[in-house]
Order: C-alpha cells, then sequence, then structure tokens
C-alpha cells in the first residue's frame, strides 16, 4: 500500500480538498484502485463497505477532469436516491476546492425533471450522478450529450442488479463513447451480473480487496436475546443507558419502522425516520438534517444501510435480523469508520439461530451481552446447551443410563447424587487410563531393552 497520496500526483486542488477530509492515507481499495483508473483502464473493484471505495473512484476521476471541456465527462450510476445524495455531497467538496467552475447535476427520481431539462439547454453537466431510471429519462430526452462522455461508474453493481436497474445501466452504457472506460464497484459479483460485465469490459482488472475482520475491528459486535423481553422497551433502554453521538435502528419492514418511531417518540426521544415509503423530498430533507446532527436517533430500514455515509455513527442497533445476511454486514459498517469505534447490537429470538449460525459460518464474531442492573455486561454464550450435551455424549452408558433416570419430581439431594456418581466415574476412567499409560511405558521400555543386548 502506498504511504500517502502525494505518491499518485495528484494536482494542488484534490490535496486541499483531502487535507480537508482529514484522509491521511489511502485504504487498501483506493491504493489498488486509484493508479488503475489514472491509466485509463475499466476495473471491477470488489470491497466491503466502509472500505473507503467512493473516494478510490471519484480522486482519480476528478484529478483527470478537463474544465475546459463543457461536455458531459463522467456518469456515475447508484441503485439508490440516498447513495446518489451522499456521492452528489462527495463531489460537491471536491468542486469547492477547484480554481475553475465545474458543474454537476444530480438526477434522481422525485426531484423536477422539466427543469432539469431547461438546465440542458443553457450548459452541460461535466459530471452527472444519479439513479439509473432519471439518468435515462433524461439522455432519451436527448438534450444530454452523453455521447461526449467517456467514463461510466456503476456503484452498487450487485444492488442495481437486485433492484432491476440493470437494463437501464446497459442502455446508458450503449449511448456513451466507444473508448469507454468502465468502473464497477460491487460488495458482491453474483453470476447474473457477469454477462454484463463481459458485454463492456473486454479486459478489465480485477481488484479484490479482502478483510481480514468481516466486521470492522474498531465494532464491538453485541448479541442480546430478547426472549420474555419487551423488545421495544429494550430498544428505549440501549438507547439511552449511554450517550450516543448518533444512533441507528435498523428495522426490516417499512411498518416496523413506523411503530419503533412512534414507541421512541412517545418515550420522550426525538427521533428521525428513513425508509422507501416517504416522499422522495422528505428523505432528502431528513437526510440534512441528520447530517446537520439534528437527531441524535434514527430509524431506517434497509434503504438505508448501503451507501449512507453518516459521520459520527456510534451505535447501530438491529431491531431484527435481516433476511439477506450481506445487509448485516452493510447495516454494522455503519459505524467504527475512519477508524473511529463503535458499536453494534443485535438483538435475536430463540428462532434466529440459523441466521446468526450462517453469520458465524461467514466469520462474523458475536459477543454474547445481557442488561442486568441497568448495565450491559458478558453472559453465557448461547450454545451453552449443545457444548453440555455433547459432554453427556461422551460419557458411558452406566453414567448415561442414571442421568436418563431422573424424573421431573426428584428426592432432596438427587442431583448432588448423580453429579457425585459422574465425579466418581470420571476419576476411575482417569485412574484406568493413566495405568495403561503406565503400562506401555514399561511394555516400551522393555523392547528397547531388549533390543541393545
Amino acid at each position: 500500500m502506498s504511504a500517502s497520496f502525494t505518491d499518485y500526483h495528484f494536482q494542488p486542488v484534490i490535496m486541499d480538498a483531502l487535507q480537508e477530509l482529514g484522509f491521511k492515507k489511502p485504504t487498501s481499495i483506493q491504493a489498488q484502485v486509484i493508479p488503475t483508473i489514472q491509466h485509463g483502464k475499466s476495473i471491477v473493484g470488489k470491497s466491503a463497505t466502509g472500505s473507503g471505495k467512493t473516494h478510490a473512484f471519484l480522486l482519480p476521476l476528478f484529478d483527470q477532469l478537463d474544465p475546459a471541456d463543457h461536455r458531459p465527462q463522467v456518469i456515475i450510476t447508484t441503485p439508490s436516491r440516498e447513495l446518489a445524495y451522499q456521492i452528489y455531497e462527495n463531489i460537491k467538496q471536491l468542486v469547492r476546492h477547484s480554481p475553475s467552475v465545474i458543474h454537476v447535476e444530480n438526477y434522481v427520481g422525485g426531484t423536477d425533471k422539466e427543469r432539469q431539462l431547461e438546465k440542458l439547454d443553457r450548459e452541460q453537466p461535466q459530471v452527472v450522478v444519479g439513479t439509473p431510471g432519471r439518468i435515462l429519462d433524461i439522455v432519451k430526452s436527448g438534450k444530454l450529450e452523453i455521447n461526449a462522455a467517456r467514463r461510466l461508474v456503476i456503484d452498487e453493481a450487485d444492488m442495481t442488479l437486485d433492484l432491476g436497474f440493470l437494463t437501464e445501466v446497459d442502455q446508458i452504457a450503449a449511448r456513451m463513447a466507444k473508448d469507454l472506460q468502465m468502473m464497477v464497484f460491487s460488495a458482491t459479483i453474483p453470476p447474473k451480473l457477469k454477462p454484463f460485465l463481459q458485454k463492456y469490459l473486454k479486459n478489465p482488472v480485477i481488484t479484490d480487496i479482502p478483510t481480514e475482520h468481516v466486521i470492522n475491528a474498531d465494532v464491538s459486535n453485541w448479541l442480546i436475546s430478547t426472549k420474555g423481553q419487551d423488545k421495544n422497551r429494550l430498544i428505549f433502554q440501549l438507547l439511552t443507558m449511554g450517550n450516543p453521538y448518533l444512533a441507528l435502528v435498523f428495522a426490516n419492514t417499512r411498518e416496523r419502522a413506523d411503530e419503533l418511531e412512534k414507541y421512541l417518540q412517545e418515550q420522550g426521544l426525538k427521533v428521525a425516520k428513513l425508509h422507501g415509503g416517504m416522499q422522495p423530498r422528505v428523505r432528502k430533507r431528513v437526510m440534512k438534517q441528520i447530517q446537520n446532527l439534528d437527531f441524535q436517533y434514527v430509524v431506517a430500514t434497509d434503504l438505508a444501510a448501503r451507501g449512507i455515509d453518516i459521520t459520527g455513527v456510534s451505535l447501530v442497533i438491529n431491531d431484527d435480523l435481516p433476511s439477506d445476511s450481506e445487509y448485516f454486514v452493510h447495516r454494522v459498517g455503519r459505524t467504527g469508520r475512519n477508524g473511529m469505534p463503535g458499536t453494534a447490537i443485535t438483538l435475536y429470538a430463540p428462532d434466529d439461530e440459523a441466521k446468526i449460525a450462517e453469520l458465524e459460518a461467514k466469520g462474523v464474531q458475536f459477543q454474547p451481552k445481557e442488561i442486568k442492573h441497568g448495565e450491559v455486561v458478558d453472559t453465557y454464550d448461547r450454545r451453552r446447551r449443545q457444548q453440555y450435551r455433547g459432554h453427556h455424549d461422551q460419557l458411558d452408558g452406566s453414567t448415561l443410563g442414571m442421568i436418563k433416570k431422573k424424573k421431573k419430581h426428584v428426592k432432596p439431594g438427587y442431583k448432588k447424587k448423580i453429579k457425585r456418581a459422574i465425579k466418581i466415574k470420571d476419576d476411575q476412567n482417569r485412574k484406568i487410563e493413566l495405568r495403561q499409560q503406565v503400562r506401555a511405558k514399561k511394555k516400551q521400555k522393555k523392547r528397547s531393552s531388549q533390543r541393545y543386548q
């Protein structure tokens, strides 16, 4: 990995933007992607959330932008409006340091399309970011000179595929310059995405950044059982025990997000809500309020789990485990960013065992916790009963039979007798094993002495 951003010989305006951001050195994906983009090569970048992916493509693209060319040069597609707004804000931060005027447009659904088309009669954007559907609408109007653009970024490609937007992206790419440099970024590369990649990418650089930890090492990943507890009350307790800088609570459905928001507001908390059922202008306003730290608590669906980088999220609570394990990583990835510590708390019920086991099989490590006397404390591993049963399986038939004979209504002292019997049996087994080891050593010694006589 490069030790410094100075190794890339960026223009001074880019270095000024990096200094303002507080970026000291490139992340793993930035170190691999930036030189590739600088050399004009197409790339497929596979990297986990929170890896610094957005600036991995923005920095070299803006460094090579030609302010004198007033036609579209870069097109960036995102699967969600929220992600488009986030990237747009990142772009504005870079543009702010440019001595030349750079025209940037954000094309997403729910905005004034007619006004956007009228503006195209006056000037062309040099950089376009937005959702595939709206960008394609603008392109079909014939007013956007997209054929001049030769750099296309497809961000969150797997999510773009999942939401059915890949056809629109295909139509956008087909109308761009023939010497297209395509940059595809995705957390995963599903098989259904490969035909599209093969169509446009002849010899791409494949960049797969493995992560040492599925969950960022700066995140404390807690697991708390909801058995016998009021989940709403439990979430309220967890939110108000400490004083989180910014807390995100993830719900699986819009209805549950509405329910949680209402409950928490009734408890006196100032809560923001984000989900796909809200009007676009309302979501945009709420996002700005969250970024301005008008809210300390946010309830959201998975719409907000990917692509939204809200600075300072110190606590994430999973009201429920998501149906897709990939979303779990994206949820938890909202905290513990930029070297700052964070806490992720996942609430689970007994029937969630299979989902938890699936996450653990992928390398996610949980710390079992519970609330005692108003504090979160360590507790037993939920699998301890399975482990205890495993110990019984190792016992011999006579001892196991004694345990099985135990009835629901037992006489006083019966449990102690069983434990005592197990201990005696274990001691006997150890003595037998020890005697066998001594005999084996004696035989070995005798054979050795006979060999050298």
